[in-house]
């Protein structure tokens, strides 16, 4: 059955109080200026089995909630101003759309654990096609609300990256759910600071580096596949690799996301070995949440951008292919980076990350423009709050992240102690992927 998605209302929906005059500008922070001009959307589907529950009542509680949330919630119902250093947060409001599917929830599931770009579908239109033109006047979060025949429910919040990290903006979804189950009133909303910009102000970046720019593959196919790792795995994975396989025993306990990192990691480099027939550098981008980890006065609820991209960098010849070595390296290179932030000023921490992202983006051997090396990022969303986010129908059964344009790995929480991971790659890089010793060998495809 070929899918068909209806939109049938699109509204901007505004704080439910006004927000004071002396927080009508927010200033964005050095670290908002990093990221992407894009936005990140976050896909959850819920088998509310009932039709009955879904009616104008539901999609009014939807409503309401959203706008309890954004009169805390503040910079999300405004728009970026013209010089992209703050927001102008004039209760503009966030777009929320309305939609409908020709297709019942079970047996939209029964099909997406055969084509997880089924999923694609359901976001927003509109929102992997933003350019640099129409970024600034399009809503900083845009909510998708669609109804499946005869029960359940798809929403998409979609978040615009210089505003919002995966941290903020899983927060925001979690506590938006949480505000529309329980009714929450709105002067009780209080779960995010917005400090970032007075500790880490917004800077001439050209005096700094240069922006980041991903070399464009505009005939590559993107596709994404689920692929479990369950908790028995992984601690059979952890005792072995504390014997050191044949390297001596590991100093530390690895972690499940330093252990499934590595799997990930070493077996897109074999992929890349079969394509290009030898063995060839690789540089992951670890992202790294620096909340509660620097000496600043800052909070840990804090709203906004506070994101290190931790460079991995694998060299053959240098660094050898036992799954002990990648684990290790993993570890020490993402200690590296906490430890450069953990101490010092702010402007010693902005000169910390500006110095590492120059050595990649301007290195002659790392450097976006060479093609000899394969990229990827992989990141970890365990311990966020989605398998929580319950708007009144129960934990959502499936989720979705990310915008299918670059070779990525997304790490979540799944029960008991079992970790999903949404792969998305090339298709021609899939199907070797897929192959791979280690990935048939210690996770299950969904």
């Amino acid at each position: 059955m070929e899918l068909n998605l209806e939109i049938i209302s699109t509204k901007l929906i505004k704080p439910s109080s006004p927000t004071p005059q002396h927080l009508k500008n927010y200033k964005l922070s050095f670290f908002d200026q990093l990221a992407e001009r894009e936005h990140i959307p976050l896909l959850l589907f819920y088998p509310c089995g009932d039709e009955s529950i879904i009616d104008d009542k539901f999609d009014e509680n939807l409503e309401k909630s959203l706008s309890r949330i954004l009169s805390h919630v503040y910079p999300a119902a405004g728009r970026l101003s013209k010089d992209r250093c703050s927001v102008d947060c004039l209760d503009q409001g966030v777009t929320f759309i309305k939609a409908k599917v020709n297709c019942q929830f079970d047996d939209f599931m029964d099909q997406v654990k055969k084509d997880l770009n089924l999923a694609l579908l359901f976001f927003p239109q509109g929102i992997q096609d933003l350019n640099d033109m129409n970024f600034d006047t399009t809503s900083p979060v845009v909510a998708q609300v669609t109804k499946f025949q005869c029960g359940g429910i798809a929403i998409s919040i979609s978040a615009s990256h210089p505003m919002m990290d995966g941290f903020t903006n899983f927060k925001f979804v979690y506590e938006w759910a949480k505000v529309c189950k329980l009714g929450i009133p709105a002067e009780e909303i209080k779960f995010l600071s917005f400090d970032f910009g007075e500790i880490f102000p917004a800077r001439d970046l050209s005096s700094i580096f240069p922006p980041r720019v991903y070399p464009e593959e505009l005939d590559a196919k993107y596709v994404a596949k689920r692929f479990f790792i369950d908790e028995a795995t992984i601690s059979a994975l952890r005792d072995k690799l504390a014997g050191g396989f044949d390297s001596g025993d590991l100093c530390f306990k690895p972690s499940r996301v330093e252990i499934i990192t590595a799997i990930l990691w070493r077996a897109l480099i074999r992929v890349s070995e079969a394509k290009h027939g030898y063995l060839r550098p690789s540089l992951v981008f670890f992202p790294v949440n620096l909340r509660g980890k620097i000496s600043l006065p800052l909070k840990e609820n804090a709203f906004g951008n506070y994101v290190m991209d931790a460079p991995i960098l694998f060299v053959p010849g240098e660094n050898k292919m036992e799954l002990y070595d990648f684990v290790t390296l993993i570890r020490n290179s993402v200690e590296k980076s906490k430890a450069a932030c953990a101490i010092g000023t702010a402007d010693d921490i902005v000169a910390t990350v500006a110095n590492s992202y120059k050595e990649i983006f301007l290195s002659k051997q790392w450097g976006t423009d060479n093609d000899e090396v394969d990229k990827c990022l992989i990141s970890s969303l365990c311990k966020f709050p989605m398998q929580e986010a319950d708007f009144g129908w129960g934990k959502p059964s499936l989720m979705h992240f990310g915008l299918r344009d670059y070779h990525s790995c997304w790490m979540y929480d799944v029960e008991c102690g079992s970790i999903c991971v949404q792969v998305d790659l090339k298709d021609t890089y899939m199907r070797l992927f897929e192959c791979d010793s280690d990935i048939k060998t210690f996770t299950k495809f969904y």
